[in-house]
């Protein structure tokens, strides 16, 4: 088993100090859970780097004045670290010996992904996640945000899996990234149509045409949706389609690393999934899945 979606730094806390001690106890926990390789896959918005380059991207799109200022807000709290020191502590972990690969998660920026693209070129990155965490300025996915959820009320949820859809299908086709990360995250607060048929297949067909991978996380678990994501019908698309798969936890604290992994696994048996995808330098490779993992590997 992987998890490769790993973050460094909770969204609360402004302040991001590295460690290699963190990692360490990262991969003791994930080793404990039998999971054998982790991706560290900060988000790459908060950084200077690229505040200083994609920040304002909302300006683009008409929105509400209070989610512009709520967005403005959002970067000036989150963008603080130094991405430059960020790969450093990773390659540290790494020449320790420490399973671990480097990664980032990356947000989708209409019309500003080749300028992703060229940020990101310079770095010795293993695995880049693709994202979609906001439609416009509107953080759909931010649960403890009374602004952000209000607007649920104000939008029809077919329209807002539409606008979801599409923007994962651009995402896609930009080739920017390499995995599809919690690929159906639009349902996060609950929201779900009822026939989301037409968008799963085509999540399913933007992964399968751009030769993504597409990411099994637990982290649906710990939200309102209370399911993993993707949901068991767009996972068995992804199955029929080829998609190649990544496991991951989306954990932002130690005691979420690897979180219910065996329940993963589970679902990975039950799709008839024998093998995983991991990468080095941006080159996919195949990862068995090896013996079942016992019940108590499970995360709370």
């Amino acid at each position: 088993m992987l998890d490769y979606h790993l973050h460094l730094w909770p969204h609360d806390r402004r302040e991001t100090p590295l460690h290699l001690d963190q990692l360490a106890l990262y991969c003791e926990k994930a080793e404990a859970a039998g999971v054998q390789e982790l991706a560290v896959t900060e988000h790459l918005f908060r950084f200077r780097q690229a505040k200083s380059l994609l920040g304002g991207f909302w300006d683009d799109d008409k929105i509400p004045p209070a989610l512009a200022v709520s967005m403005a807000e959002y970067w000036d709290f989150h963008a603080t670290a130094d991405l430059d020191e960020y790969v450093a502590c990773a390659l540290e972990a790494k020449e320790a010996g420490l399973p671990i690969v480097i990664g980032l998660e990356v947000d989708y920026y209409p019309g500003r992904m080749d300028d992703v693209a060229r940020l990101v070129a310079p770095y010795p990155f293993d695995v880049l996640l693709g994202s979609v965490h906001w439609l416009g300025a509107w953080r759909f996915d931010d649960i403890d945000v009374p602004l952000q959820m209000d607007e649920w009320s104000t939008r029809e949820v077919d329209d807002c899996w539409e606008a979801y859809t599409r923007a994962l299908e651009e995402l896609a086709a930009s080739g920017a990234c390499d995995v599809l990360a919690h690929p159906d995250l639009i349902k996060v607060a609950g929201h779900v149509p009822d026939a989301p048929v037409e968008w799963w297949d085509r999540m399913a067909e933007a992964a399968a045409s751009s030769g993504m991978a597409a990411e099994l996380s637990s982290a649906g678990w710990r939200k309102p949706v209370g399911e993993q994501y993707p949901a068991l019908p767009l996972l068995e698309r992804f199955v029929a389609r080829g998609v190649p798969l990544t496991t991951a936890s989306d954990a932002h604290r130690q005691e979420q690393v690897a979180d219910r992994a065996a329940g993963l696994r589970k679902i990975l048996d039950a799709a008839g999934v024998e093998s995983l995808q991991g990468y080095r330098n941006r080159v996919p490779h195949t990862v068995a899945l090896g013996s079942p993992l016992q019940p108590e590997s499970e995360g709370a």
